[in-house]
């Protein structure tokens, strides 16, 4: 599944990211108030701070996009490819049908497809980086009793659970009082 607003910066989110900083910047140079370009730009005050910060210092070249953290090992075409065979599924490359795609399927799909190593870690982080997100399974188990669980919750999870905490925080000064 894609999240709606996307995972992680590709270069068009990039660009866009840095047209945004460079447009703060002419705001900045008009003088207009920090709360006044977070508002319009839609981003936190303390983000804008540091744009402001960055611009006096070196111009709205400083707000430039200084390039990808990583350079990403997959080129486009080998990425739509990788979303096809993941979207063929996990039967289609020899796990079962009832298995899905795990973060070590996927890369074991990538170094068999394009012989390109990637950690774990930096799969999920091609994944996020695509607008990918882990999923859920769309069935419960079989065994799943609905009434053992209701009378677990009920009978046993009351005396088991952890006591809530104070809604309100009070001084240590406070608290000495009330227990003397």
């Amino acid at each position: 599944m894609r999240y709606a607003r996307g995972g992680g910066l590709t270069p068009k989110r990039q660009a866009e990211r840095e047209r945004v900083r460079l447009e703060a910047a002419e705001w900045f140079a008009r003088g207009e108030k920090t709360t006044a370009v977070a508002e319009a730009f839609d981003v936190g005050v303390g983000r804008v701070e540091k744009w402001r910060r960055l611009w006096r210092e070196g111009g709205a070249e400083a707000l430039r996009s200084k390039g990808p953290v990583c350079v990403e090992r997959l080129s486009t075409g080998q990425w739509e490819r990788l979303v096809r065979e993941l979207e063929r599924g996990t039967l289609a490359h020899g796990w079962g049908e009832e298995q899905g795609w795990t973060l070590v399927r996927v890369r074991a799909l990538i170094i068999r497809l394009f012989r390109v190593e990637y950690t774990v870690q930096g799969v999920w982080k091609l994944l996020r980086r695509h607008g990918w997100s882990p999923q859920v399974p769309a069935r419960r188990a079989l065994e799943r009793d609905d009434v053992s669980v209701a009378r677990w919750r009920e009978e046993v999870w009351e005396t088991v659970r952890p006591p809530r905490r104070p809604g309100t925080p009070i001084s240590a000064s406070r608290a000495r009082q009330g227990r003397a």
